[in-house]
C-alpha cells in the first residue's frame, strides 16, 4: 500500500506504551489512543486505533479501513497518517480531531445554531463525496453514521470517521445489498434494513437523518434513562412525530432555541424529517441535503446580517437628532 508504515516502535513511543492515560475511547474494534508522533520536523499529535485482533473480523476491518481512506480523500473525512502491521498488531494512525466527537457536544450551548448548521453541512458534503458524487465509479456505503463517529478538527471542520463496517460498492443507481450483519447503532438503524436487511445509500441518509435532529435537539438518538427496546421513544420517530404535528419547536434544544431564525428551523428540520421517510425511495440524496442545508444557513446569516444593519441604521439615527 502507497501509505507511510510506522513501526510498532514509534507508536508505542508515541502513547506511551499504550497507556491508559492515552487512550482516548474504545470498543468492540479495541482501543484508540492520542499520541505524539515523532518525525523529522519534531512531533506530531496524532490518534492510533488498536485493533483487536482476537477474531479475523478485526483483520478484515484493518484492511478495508485502510483501503476506503487511501482511496476516498475529502476534506470531511478523517485524514490517514499511516498504519502498523507487524508482530500481530494492526494498527491505523489518524490524524488527531482536537475537539471530540459530535456527540459530546450536543447539549453545549456553546455550540452555536449557525456552527451547528456549517457541522451538518460538512458532514452532508463528506457522505455525498463517499456516496460517490456524480462522477466516481465507486461509492463507499458508511453503515455506521451516528454523532459519535463524527469528529471536529481544531478548525471545527467535521471529519466521518470509523469505516470498519462500511462497503464499497460501484456506483449504481439504486444500488442495494442483503446483509445479516446489523449497521450503525441502535437508534441510528434504518427501520427498513431490520425488516429486509437491505443497506442501500439511503439507510446512510436515514442515520443521518437522525443525527440532524442530534443537532437541533442536543440530545442523542436513545436520550439517558430511556429503555433501548422502547424504540418509540428513540429520539428519531419522536422528532418526526413532533415535526409532524408541527411542535418541533417544543423539541429544540433550549440552550440554542432563542438564536434560530424560523426560516432555518423550518428549513432544515424539513430535510431533516425527508431523511426519515419511511419509504426510502422517497429520501433526499446526500447532494440534496447539503443544498437544503446551506438554504438554512443562508436564512440564518441574512436575517442576522440584516438585524445587524437595522440596529446600527437606528444608532446613526438617534446620534443625529442630537446634533
Amino acid at each position: 500500500m502507497d501509505i507511510i508504515r510506522i513501526s510498532l516502535e514509534d507508536i508505542k513511543y508515541a502513547t506511551d506504551n499504550f497507556s491508559d492515560e492515552k487512550c482516548i475511547g474504545r470498543g468492540a474494534f479495541g482501543k484508540l489512543f492520542k499520541g505524539q508522533l515523532r518525525h523529522a520536523n519534531g512531533h506530531k499529535i496524532i490518534a492510533a486505533k488498536r485493533l483487536n485482533t482476537m477474531n479475523g473480523e478485526g483483520v478484515r476491518d484493518f484492511f478495508l479501513e485502510l483501503k476506503i481512506l487511501l482511496k476516498f480523500t475529502h476534506r470531511n473525512v478523517i485524514g490517514l497518517e499511516g498504519y502498523c502491521d507487524e508482530m500481530g498488531e494492526k494498527i491505523i494512525v489518524y490524524e488527531y480531531a482536537p475537539n471530540s466527537s459530535l456527540d459530546n457536544l450536543l447539549n453545549d450551548a456553546s455550540l452555536t445554531w449557525k456552527k451547528r448548521l456549517e457541522i451538518g453541512i460538512d458532514v452532508a458534503s463528506g457522505l455525498d463525496f463517499l456516496h460517490g458524487g456524480v462522477l466516481r465509479r465507486e461509492m463507499v456505503l458508511h453503515r455506521d453514521m451516528k454523532s459519535s463517529n463524527i469528529l471536529l478538527d481544531r478548525n471545527w471542520k467535521a471529519k466521518i470517521a470509523n469505516f470498519g463496517l462500511s462497503l464499497i460498492s460501484p456506483n449504481i443507481q439504486d444500488t442495494n445489498y442483503v446483509i445479516e450483519e446489523d449497521p450503525a447503532g441502535a437508534g441510528y438503524i434504518d427501520p427498513a434494513y431490520l425488516k429486509t436487511h437491505t443497506i442501500s445509500k439511503a439507510a446512510d441518509i436515514y442515520s443521518f437523518g437522525v443525527v440532524l435532529f442530534e443537532i437541533l435537539c442536543g440530545r442523542l438518538a436513545i436520550p439517558t434513562g430511556v429503555d433501548v427496546q422502547d424504540k418509540e421513544q428513540y429520539l428519531g420517530p419522536l422528532a418526526k412525530n413532533f415535526h409532524e404535528k408541527n411542535k418541533l419547536q417544543e423539541f429544540v434544544f433550549e440552550g440554542i432555541k432563542e438564536q434560530i431564525v424560523p426560516q432555518s428551523l423550518s428549513t432544515f428540520a424539513d430535510i431533516a424529517h425527508k431523511c426519515l421517510h419511511d419509504d426510502w425511495h422517497q429520501r433526499p440524496t446526500a447532494s440534496e441535503v447539503v443544498a437544503q442545508l446551506k438554504e438554512a444557513k443562508e436564512f440564518q446569516v441574512s436575517f442576522v446580517v440584516a438585524q445587524k444593519l437595522h440596529s446600527l441604521l437606528e444608532l446613526i439615527l438617534v446620534k443625529k437628532t442630537y446634533i
